[in-house]
């Protein structure tokens, strides 16, 4: 198989990965900000990336772009675990992908559609963000808070054995992840998170019996994010991941990533329990992948239990 090919692949398979409507490419700003516990969250979002490819000089496909658009629905519900506050959410995407190359001197165009990869994540504050109802929350002061994620890719997307370009990677993703959120001031949060994904073998990789692997994708996050007035507020965002690198039949690629984003988020209530996010970033440093501009929009709605939002009795 042409290694050009290997690396269009690749790169599909990741950019759907990373444009998780809800979650925004791994660019989430107040991931691990304090919430009330028994309260359920609806999300729905949709997203719009465009951009191109950055690949071997060498490979004989050049001139890679790409057009992912994906809606998304999600729920998240927060609970009180060890004393702390927990909170776990599932999102699940479909996604509409149309990939463009040149080959030689002949155009190639690929289109795609049905389910991406579901995505899982579970979140624990286990320190400074006690388990509390909205009274006691509303009476906690703003303190450094210290938390821990657990988030998965599940293969529920669509893959084909024989064909190149995926909307499922047809392989589980792990990724734990360490946290830390710094009040400054009364108006700025600090966020800043690192973690590792970890990827198991697609042993039904092109043309279907071949086995690709990839190496771990360490990443870091920062975003500072300021407020407007009480939950509506604004975020500089910044991500830098490397590592990654994958082979095929224990053949490696030359594809190992040490990339960069930044980009903007905005969060605004809507009436009493609801939200809309907007959200933009693209590629800042990009060594090989994907080098795209990425716009977000999400909606989400709360309810909360009733004895949540009751004082504790005397």
């Amino acid at each position: 198989m042409c290694p050009a090919f290997r690396n269009i692949s690749l790169v599909i398979n990741f950019l759907l990965f990373i444009s998780s409507p809800v979650l925004a490419q791994d660019l989430d700003p107040r991931a691990y900000a304090r919430v009330p516990i028994k309260a359920t969250t609806l999300i729905a979002g949709a997203t719009y990336s465009f951009g191109d490819v950055v690949t071997d000089p060498t490979l004989p496909v050049q001139n890679i772009d790409a057009d992912v658009q994906a809606a998304s629905a999600g729920v998240a519900h927060s609970f009180k675990l060890f004393n702390c506050t927990s909170q776990a959410l599932v999102v699940l995407p479909y996604s509409w992908a149309q990939v463009s190359g040149d080959v030689g001197d002949v155009r190639k165009h690929v289109t795609r559609s049905g389910f991406a990869d579901m995505r899982i994540r579970w979140s624990l504050l286990f320190y400074g963000a006690p388990a509390s109802t909205v009274p006691e929350l509303k009476k906690l002061p703003r303190k450094t808070v210290l938390g821990f994620s657990l988030s998965a890719i599940l293969p529920t997307g669509q893959f084909y054995s024989d064909k190149l370009i995926n909307l499922g990677t047809n392989r589980y993703s792990i990724k734990p992840e360490l946290a830390l959120s710094q009040p400054l001031g009364n108006k700025w949060l600090l966020d800043i998170y690192t973690g590792v994904w970890l990827f198991t073998d697609n042993t039904s990789f092109y043309p279907g019996n071949s086995i690709r692997t990839q190496e771990p994708m360490g990443t870091l996050q920062a975003h500072i994010s300021y407020n407007i007035r009480p939950l509506f507020w604004m975020a500089f965002n910044a991500t830098y991941y490397m590592g990654g690198k994958s082979s095929i039949n224990d053949k490696y690629n030359d594809d190992r990533q040490s990339n960069s984003r930044i980009g903007l988020t905005a969060s605004m209530p809507v009436g009493k329990r609801h939200s809309i996010k907007i959200s933009a970033s693209r590629g800042a440093i990009v060594r090989i992948g994907q080098n795209f501009t990425t716009f977000s929009l999400g909606w989400q709605t709360t309810w909360i239990a009733k004895s949540s939002m009751q004082a504790p009795s005397p």
